[in-house]
């Protein structure tokens, strides 16, 4: 029933729809990124910087992002954060068009891509509570997740085979993604944020006002250090299934149907984490996804790069249940006025250190054995997963039976028309 309420919510489907068409377009490039620089230099670390480029910025800037999203319009925020991620991608089509081996442009373009990112991602936190329910928010966070999972799942393999076929066409594709998604935020009717009063604070000030809400709540606290280092492992294997897979003989579309592997996993626990939820407890299903990053071991034993991506399905199926429970609780216990910052707190505690997955990947990989490098991430795995299960917060995590209360009432008023069906016409 919640569900049915949710895709009956017109500004609800335009933002994911938008954000469906350019994390489509994302994807195609996060296999492509890596393909060009590897067939321009044939070299790991530099196919890992770029990567680590692309993704810096979320670190870099997201404390600053989310000062902008909670004192500036949330959604020309996005609108403009869409234009400079088209603008860099277009660039890059006309860089690599006009020379194939060029490599220095490609992590410039990438960093400036994962700014627009990192600024975007700063907003879309008020964007989604203000235009969902708070009782609704763990369908829509399920809903997103099975959003990603689909992208994941079609656009690593569609990459490969753009990239085949042209090595600028999957860049092509990601700036008409950008540019649909730019459109369907111009649409939506609902204010992204609620009224508010000018802050005249100083930057420092506001920063630490974030930061304290965060770091005074030993559950949220607990899962952004926990997770955000648990991204370097995803991020790190992912990338190292593109440069053993090259290794091992496979071409680009292989690699990347590989990889979306992990795309249909996602989109399978997305479908289950309604049933996961209500089945288990919330500190069960959280211990699962930190155990489950160890099933990447399985590699050390038997080195076949299919091996390594099978050993994170569980990993995979766990994430999305995981997300729900989590984001769920942020968002509806979070005063609007600070969302972004402790939404871009939040971000750069739990992605200060992801940058550094493929970056430590390709260096791991061109320096030692492929066994050696994985074995690497196993024990990491190992050592967050202990670390879960002994935390006394994670062993007294919050029940979602509470969101109503946690959400705010003004916020609820407003999206009340949202939520509504559209009359005919």
């Amino acid at each position: 029933m919640s569900m049915g309420r949710l895709w009956r919510n017109r500004d609800f489907v335009l933002l994911e729809a938008g954000q469906l068409l350019s994390g489509a377009g994302t994807q195609l490039t996060s296999i492509a990124y890596p393909l060009l620089v590897l067939a321009a230099t044939h070299s790991p670390v530099d196919a890992g910087l770029v990567s680590f480029a692309r993704l810096l910025p979320h670190a870099a800037f997201g404390l600053l992002a989310g000062v902008a999203a909670d004192r500036w319009n949330r959604r020309r925020m996005m609108i403009a954060a869409d234009g400079v991620r088209a603008l860099a991608l277009a660039s890059l089509v006309m860089i690599v068009t006009a020379d194939a081996a060029a490599f220095w442009p490609v992590p410039i373009v990438a960093f400036f891509e994962g700014t627009g990112s990192a600024f975007f991602a700063a907003a879309q936190a008020g964007a989604l509570r203000a235009v969902v329910p708070a009782r609704q928010l763990p369908a829509a966070v399920a809903a997103q997740s099975a959003r990603d999972a689909t992208i994941r799942l079609i656009g690593p393999p569609l990459g490969g085979v753009l990239f085949g076929l042209g090595r600028v066409i999957p860049f092509v594709a990601d700036v008409v993604s950008y540019s649909l998604s730019f459109a369907s935020l111009l649409a939506i009717r609902t204010p992204f944020q609620e009224e508010r009063a000018a802050n005249r604070s100083p930057l420092r000030a506001q920063l630490a006002e974030g930061l304290r809400f965060l770091w005074s709540r030993p559950f949220l606290r607990t899962c952004a250090l926990l997770y955000g280092l648990s991204n370097l492992i995803g991020g790190g294997v992912l990338f190292a299934i593109v440069v053993i897979g090259r290794q091992q003989g496979m071409t680009g579309g292989e690699i990347g149907t590989l990889t979306a592997l992990f795309g249909a996993c996602l989109l399978v626990g997305s479908m289950l984490s309604p049933l996961l939820r209500h089945t288990f407890s919330t500190r069960a299903v959280l211990r699962l996804e930190l155990w489950a990053w160890i099933g990447c071991a399985a590699f050390v034993a038997w080195p076949s790069v299919y091996v390594l991506a099978f050993g994170f399905v569980v990993a995979a199926i766990a994430i999305p249940s995981t997300d729900s429970i989590v984001k769920s609780y942020r968002l509806a216990m979070t005063p609007d006025r600070l969302l972004g910052r402790v939404e871009s707190v939040r971000s750069t505690i739990s992605l200060l250190i992801t940058p550094l997955g493929p970056l430590a990947a390709g260096i791991l990989l061109d320096s030692l054995s492929a066994r050696a490098a994985i074995a690497v991430f196993a024990g990491f795995a190992l050592v967050l997963a202990i670390s879960g299960t002994l935390s006394r917060p994670m062993r007294s995590a919050p029940s979602l039976d509470d969101l109503d209360r946690l959400g705010a009432p003004e916020a609820a008023a407003r999206t009340a028309d949202a939520t509504r069906p559209t009359p005919p016409t």
